[in-house]
């Protein structure tokens, strides 16, 4: 069963209605978590890809892929 879209925009209505009576703190702590979950999984991929890599291999890969994001996305 597809969701509605009147039931779409009131789900947006209320992540918009929450986002705005969230404390700057806990926007700031949710935006660390994020990294470290996004961090992890990166780590867990270039692992995977590269099975004999040690920890260093692994830091060398995790940094070339930062520079490749911050090539594709500009920062403002």
């Amino acid at each position: 069963m597809k969701p509605t879209q009147e039931l779409v925009d009131d789900i947006y209505k209320e992540r918009i209605q929450r986002a705005r009576v969230t404390p700057p703190e806990q926007k700031l702590l949710d935006s660390f978590r994020l990294f470290e979950f996004s961090l992890g999984i990166m780590l867990d991929g270039i692992r995977d890809e590269n099975p004999g890599a040690d920890d260093k291999r692994v830091q060398e890969l995790l940094a070339r892929r930062f520079e490749i994001l911050t090539q594709l996305e500009p920062v403002e």
